[in-house]
């Protein structure tokens, strides 16, 4: 398992880190945790030690910790988390806030995103107004992330206000991404929503991976090894699972479905 230098806090290290990893046919694996589903210290620090276990000899994937979920509110409980998981771990842990109130200080990076396909302009610019002094005073590594919603029925898709992309249309995806590309964004991630009954399909992820030079990330409804492959061979860069580690025996499921793959 990777362990972080004293040089963290500079600029682009996560980022750098993870094209490192791409570039090396690597796949990063973000663990995503929501933590309002943690409500004391005890249940983050047992959290956080069966984090480590489960990534500590994950040799042939790149394993960050994703912080964050679309409805998070509980700031102090977020921040709690991002620095229990960051002493006790020691991975890159990385925010995904559904708002402003998901921007704390203590973690390594925050994936700034911009959720192009909303039809609320809250969500496309507003909020990344109000969260942009905050990320520059956290001194925080921006990842510029174009956010985008596939299907629907899920809490990202519902407070999100968006106009989903249907699963059978990966084109459109595409033309998300290559104007994410056009603005200057340099990560992309399709986001079925978590508990998606679906998870986005290969033919999207090879649709996108065709026009889009970036990171692409992938996340909703990733259950099984075989489903990881055919994402990973498709083109997918980062695969972010969720649903699983929430599940009972969640973590030992995902252990097992990363050695299968």
């Amino acid at each position: 398992m990777p362990r972080l230098d004293r040089t963290v806090g500079m600029r682009n290290k996560v980022e750098t880190r993870l094209k490192k990893c791409k570039k090396g046919g690597k796949t990063a694996i973000f663990l995503l945790v929501d933590s309002e589903n943690f409500s004391s210290t005890s249940s983050v620090e047992k959290m956080a030690k069966e984090l480590f276990n489960a990534t500590k000899n994950m040799k042939d994937f790149y394993p960050v910790i994703l912080v964050g979920g679309s409805s998070a509110t509980d700031q102090m409980g977020m921040d709690r988390a991002v620095r229990i998981l960051r002493r006790k771990t020691k991975l890159d842990i990385v925010l995904f806030p559904g708002n402003i109130t998901g921007v704390v200080p203590k973690a390594h990076a925050i994936l700034f995103s911009c959720l192009m396909n909303s039809e609320n302009p809250y969500y496309i610019t507003q909020a990344q107004a109000l969260g942009a002094p905050l990320v520059r005073k956290m001194k925080l590594e921006a990842l510029p992330t174009a956010y985008l919603i596939i299907g629907e029925g899920t809490s990202a898709w519902f407070f999100g206000n968006a106009r989903a992309i249907p699963f059978d249309k990966p084109k459109i995806a595409a033309a998300y991404a290559m104007a994410a590309q056009y603005m200057g964004m340099r990560f992309v991630y399709l986001e079925a929503g978590s508990g998606a009954k679906q998870n986005v399909t290969p033919e999207m992820v090879q649709t996108v991976r065709a026009v889009f030079d970036g990171f692409l990330m992938v996340g909703g409804g990733i259950k099984s090894a075989k489903t990881a492959s055919s994402l990973i061979k498709a083109g997918a860069d980062g695969l972010v699972v969720g649903t699983l580690l929430e599940q009972t025996g969640g973590l030992k499921k995902f252990t097992e479905m990363v050695k299968s793959i």
